[in-house]
């Protein structure tokens, strides 16, 4: 015979203990509900927390990256400021026409050569020259150095004469262009 058929109940068994019974079940229960709920909010602050980490970590990254660009480009800047005197000096030999004239024109197609192919390189590395006669006169490119009375409207505010080239690296204005404006009467 099956013992689970078999089962006995006691004479002592009363309504009231199955009950008490049931309450203690239902205690469990909720006693375990409030475990689960006390789990998830636990699990659910842990994982707010990992996304918050992981956020955290790649902005980081981000801004480190950022940081490296930027001081490239500072090292950049300094290293390649520091050859506009060199540039200078070859636009000072180059700009008088009469002794320039008078060089050896082998040499002077040398020394010409040299300063396209610097001109070039620091021009790869993002380093631009910049002022010519004609163009708007911007301050924040520019710094005038006199002023000039233009008989024409169509001159006022433009570039009369450029003493010394400007240089910029990328956006950044390295050196103003030093210039002459035009200024209508």
């Amino acid at each position: 015979m099956n013992d689970v058929e078999e089962t006995v109940f006691d004479d002592e068994f009363e309504p009231t203990d199955a009950e008490g019974l049931e309450q203690g079940s239902k205690g469990k229960i909720k006693d375990l509900q409030g475990k689960i709920k006390a789990l998830e909010k636990e699990k659910s602050e842990y994982l707010t927390g990992w996304q918050r980490a992981r956020a955290d970590y790649a902005n980081l990254q981000k801004a480190h990256e950022e940081d490296k660009k930027r001081l490239k480009e500072l090292f950049a800047g300094n290293i390649l400021s520091d050859f506009i005197p060199t540039i200078d000096s070859f636009q000072m030999a180059m700009s008088n026409k009469e002794a320039w004239e008078k060089v050896d024109t082998n040499w002077r197609t040398g020394v010409e050569y040299i300063y396209n192919q610097l001109l070039s390189a620091l021009e790869t590395h993002g380093l631009t020259m910049f002022g010519e006669v004609g163009e708007t006169f911007d301050p924040a490119r520019y710094e005038a150095v006199s002023e000039e009375e233009a008989d024409d409207e169509s001159k006022d505010h433009r570039i009369a004469k450029v003493i010394q080239k400007g240089f910029m690296l990328g956006d950044a204005v390295i050196r103003p262009a030093r210039v002459v404006v035009w200024k209508s009467k």
